[in-house]
């Protein structure tokens, strides 16, 4: 809790000062004010990061100076302290902008955990607002990194382009669904269709029929005519993800059509026309796939006349803070709780790994802590121990001194077991509890000679 100062305000002179040393001791700096005007002063002058107000000041009520450290600091929270008996004074006081409340005699324990939770918050609020108005990238596109200007740079080049075919190179889990959207978006429209298909989840002998249609009767199972997703791009954008998955008897058909932008559906007659932007999307090294002819040359050159590289999290690490909040954000409206908030170990954690999973997986890591801990301050145990365990051999082969490594060893055997205990040693449900596979809660069983 370093560099975090409270004003306490409180006409109990014995009460503020053995505060003020029990919060000092923490290494939280404090002020103190016995009475309205005082405190008002104070904090206009120190402006501390929050604000312990009693609610009955002597002949005074903390109600009456509440509203002016709204107006004063509105970003400060302020947290009521009561006796007891006060219970409508401090629902009034929730409604006028308290962020919470302690009933004397209250747990020094307590006290701290609400006083880092809303300052954590308090901080999190201003660094994201820094990066808003710091940030000048494109809409859904989040970050400000430079490699992410430089990607918001080439979409507005395609953009402003005729091209008709782009392809988007990248790890998996980097967003390249939603780059795809945004070239649809700044190109076409988003009142255009935006209609895509995954070359890697359909069987090779639907892909075909997918893409250009069929006639009825035309294949095995074909009862009724079939209208490509071709056709239905027309006037807007076709994405083809995981074209390096396309079947090789299929290329050619595709390298026709992006050549002549006409097609014929299977046991059709007649050729169709389409005007469409074709975006395609791959993980793999199409390069190497023509090398061990899996992947045709003539298609290759043909796809790759406008490539735009999407980076992965571990190369804009800076981003990583604007795309926590608005995840935490987006769950916890979607969730309807309130979001959670990462204490400093944590934040270090998630700038310190190498996310496999890119997005993706932050993603859905931030959503699963949401749901889990809803409002709750995120710690080292609450990460799934893969995370912790990823952060051991990255600090092991970088340095030797006492890191993460540490906190892993000391706590790996404690989180498992207790998980193991909560879900009674049934051991995949206790595997999707610490967020990690079956297999991988195995290991670590063996390993830690819990067996």
């Amino acid at each position: 809790m370093n560099n975090i100062s409270v004003l306490i305000i409180d006409d109990e002179k014995n009460l503020t000062r053995s505060l003020a040393f029990a919060l000092k001791q923490v290494g939280i700096y404090c002020f103190v004010a016995h009475d309205g005007a005082s405190g008002v002063n104070m904090a206009e002058l120190e402006k501390p990061d929050a604000i312990l107000l009693d609610v009955k000041l002597g002949e005074e009520s903390g109600l009456d100076i509440l509203p002016k450290f709204k107006t004063l600091l509105p970003d400060v929270p302020v947290i009521m302290m009561s006796a007891y008996g006060d219970t409508k004074d401090i629902v009034q006081a929730i409604k006028m902008g308290a962020v919470d409340y302690l009933t004397k005699p209250f747990d020094m324990d307590e006290l701290l955990l609400l006083v880092e939770e809303n300052v954590a918050r308090k901080k999190l609020k201003t660094e994201v607002q820094y990066f808003r108005e710091k940030t000048t990238f494109s809409e859904g596109l989040i970050g400000q990194s430079l490699v992410l200007r430089q990607l918001s740079e080439n979409i507005e080049r395609v953009a402003a382009s005729t091209v008709k075919t782009v392809l988007l190179l990248g790890d998996t889990g980097v967003g390249k669904t939603l780059v795809a959207r945004e070239i649809h978006n700044k190109t076409i429209g988003k009142n255009a269709p935006f209609v895509e298909i995954n070359c890697a989840s359909l069987p090779a002998e639907l892909i075909e029929a997918e893409l250009f249609g069929a006639e009825k009767g035309s294949y095995t199972s074909s009862t009724s005519k079939r209208i490509g997703l071709v056709e239905v791009a027309d006037k807007g954008t076709l994405f083809l993800d995981e074209i390096g998955e396309l079947p090789f008897h299929l290329q050619s058909k595709l390298l026709t059509f992006l050549e002549s932008w006409r097609y014929r559906p299977i046991g059709a007659t007649r050729e169709k026309t389409v005007d469409v932007l074709v975006v395609m999307a791959t993980n793999r090294n199409l390069k190497q796939l023509v090398i061990d002819k899996q992947f045709r040359e003539d298609l290759y050159f043909r796809i790759n006349t406008m490539p735009i590289f999407i980076p992965s999290l571990r190369e804009r690490k800076g981003d990583i803070e604007l795309l926590l909040e608005y995840f935490i954000q987006f769950y916890s409206r979607r969730e309807g709780i309130q979001g959670i908030v990462l204490n400093d170990q944590v934040h270090e954690i998630f700038h310190d790994y190498h996310w496999p999973g890119n997005i993706r997986e932050l993603k859905n890591l931030v959503e699963r802590l949401t749901i889990l801990y809803a409002g709750k301050i995120i710690e080292i145990q609450n990460l799934p121990v893969e995370m912790l365990s990823d952060i051991e051999n990255t600090d092991k082969a970088s340095s030797t001194e006492a890191t993460m490594v540490d906190v892993l060893q000391n706590n790996e055997r404690e989180l498992i077991l207790q998980a193991l205990n909560e879900c009674h040693w049934r051991k995949g449900i206790a595997a999707q509890k610490l967020g990690i596979s079956r297999h991988a809660l195995k290991r670590r069983i063996k390993k830690l000679g819990l067996e």
